[in-house]
């Protein structure tokens, strides 16, 4: 069983958050939703979904978990700017954990220093942005690159669990 942390603000993409973390349990994984404020409730903006945020990002470690994922929406926009969520996604990054991302979850590995020299999918109006960060920008569905998932939208939510399941 691993131990995946999802990182969570408010306004994400609903099911880009619902998705995977229902198939990373029911696949028998732990799931913890991390977040800036722990007991904090956190609303989906599409308005559909909620969740409790379990844990702050303050007081957890990038080692005790095996895998990130980072759902998109204007979640990320709003944990970009936390020195800890920063310096959780860059230790799991050294340590060579998975770490998924979909739509504008990337911003956070941009806002972190981790593009360069990758090859990665965003919501595909984050292209220049992700580009000037130093990565290789493709439109596809999922790509992995090393330690990276990335994918565009909820319609590539299939893949992109199909390929965080793998690493799992």
């Amino acid at each position: 069983m691993s131990r995946v942390a999802f990182l969570l603000a408010d306004q994400f993409e609903d099911s880009e958050m619902q998705t995977p973390y229902e198939e990373v349990k029911k696949a028998g994984h732990q799931a913890d939703i991390i977040g800036l404020k722990q007991g904090q409730e956190v609303k989906g903006k599409q308005g559909k979904v909620t969740y409790t945020i379990d844990k702050a990002i303050a007081d957890v470690n990038a080692q005790d978990y095996d895998a990130v994922v980072i759902p998109g929406g204007s979640s990320p926009e709003n944990l970009r700017l936390d020195s800890h969520i920063l310096k959780f996604v860059t230790e799991a990054d050294k340590a060579n954990k998975p770490i998924a991302s979909i739509c504008h979850g990337p911003q956070i590995l941009a806002s972190a220093n981790l593009l360069k020299g990758r090859t990665i999918t965003s919501y595909p109006p984050l292209q220049d942005d992700m580009v000037n960060a130093g990565a290789e920008f493709k439109d596809e569905e999922v790509i992995v690159d090393r330690n990276f998932i990335t994918s565009r939208t909820p319609k590539d939510e299939p893949a992109f669990v199909r390929e965080l399941l793998k690493v799992l």
